[in-house]
């Protein structure tokens, strides 16, 4: 991500797996009205894909992912990169830090989020995204790296709190993921 946003152009950016696709053709056209708007960040759903195997978290209720820009977001990422679009002036101070392996997008996000970052949020599903990514598998690896991104952007006398918040959502990840067939 860091080496495209080097390369890039244009005044806005827009990240997207390998496995994700916009959810229609006319989303750009759907979202015009919002780049020319003073905020930095444009905010909509993405949709989850259903797969064989996926997540406790991605069940049939909750495939449509609706984002947050309030406290939930410490709590859990309700940003997803992919229903993101980040004017590109962003990140003109600030990167994705390479520390998290699997969470800079989160890291970064909170890091907006803690700036007061402008933005908006639209009803617009913007992209389709697989359930199947590393960010979803429910390793710990995962909710350790969560626990040190949120007490480096605090304190660390939030560390105890981070951390069983951390711990619960792995066990409820481990106790109710589907299992591959």
């Amino acid at each position: 991500m860091n080496k495209g946003i080097k390369l890039a152009k244009g005044e806005w950016l827009y990240f997207m797996g390998s496995d994700d696709r916009l959810y229609n053709p006319n989303v750009l056209h759907h979202l015009e009205m919002y780049f020319n708007k003073n905020i930095d960040l444009i905010l909509g759903k993405v949709v989850y894909k259903i797969q064989e195997y996926y997540p406790f978290i991605y069940n049939q209720k909750k495939t449509v992912k609706t984002p947050s820009w309030n406290w939930k977001i410490l709590i859990r990422n309700a940003v997803h990169h992919q229903g993101t679009f980040f004017r590109k002036a962003l990140f003109q101070t600030e990167k994705y830090n390479l520390n998290y392996k699997i969470l800079a997008d989160y890291h970064f996000n909170l890091t907006l989020f803690k700036a007061k970052t402008t933005f908006t949020i639209t009803d617009i599903c913007i992209a389709e995204c697989s359930s199947s990514g590393i960010s979803k598998t429910g390793k710990w690896l995962i909710y350790k790296e969560e626990t040190s991104l949120k007490t480096n952007l605090s304190s660390l006398l939030f560390w105890p709190f981070f951390y069983v918040l951390s711990f619960t959502k792995y066990c409820i990840a481990w106790s109710t993921k589907r299992k591959p067939s």
